[in-house]
């Protein structure tokens, strides 16, 4: 087994991945509001404070404030339909601002349906 971690920058498409997930047959998914570090240290510091905040601005996406982090348990085999699904929706993960998606092995779970 796996744990699937995907970091959603595009947050308007969160019920189109939960969807396309239950469609393949990946199900109980948690999922996790969050913020990027350089969008929380530039929302608290000046440049002067901390350098390359100023070079990060020019990169960072201004209407998107957060993100999503969907973490779901999937079997090994699950794990190429799991990232076709979410490029599907999003867009290919090599492109800018789409997401970032990686997974870690899982050695036990308890209570999985």
């Amino acid at each position: 087994m796996k744990l699937l971690f995907f970091v959603l920058n595009k947050v308007e498409k969160l019920d189109d991945v939960l969807t396309a997930f239950v469609n393949n047959d990946i199900k109980g998914a948690t999922v996790i509001d969050s913020i990027g570090m350089a969008r929380l240290l530039s929302s608290k510091y000046d440049n002067d404070e901390i350098s390359f905040l100023s070079s990060l601005r020019a990169f960072l996406n201004p209407e998107r404030e957060k993100s999503n982090i969907i973490l779901t348990v999937i079997q090994d085999s699950q794990l190429d339909t799991a990232v076709s699904v979410i490029e599907s929706v999003v867009g290919d993960l090599s492109s800018k601002d789409t997401g970032v998606v990686f997974s870690v092995p899982v050695d036990f779970a308890k209570g999985l349906m």
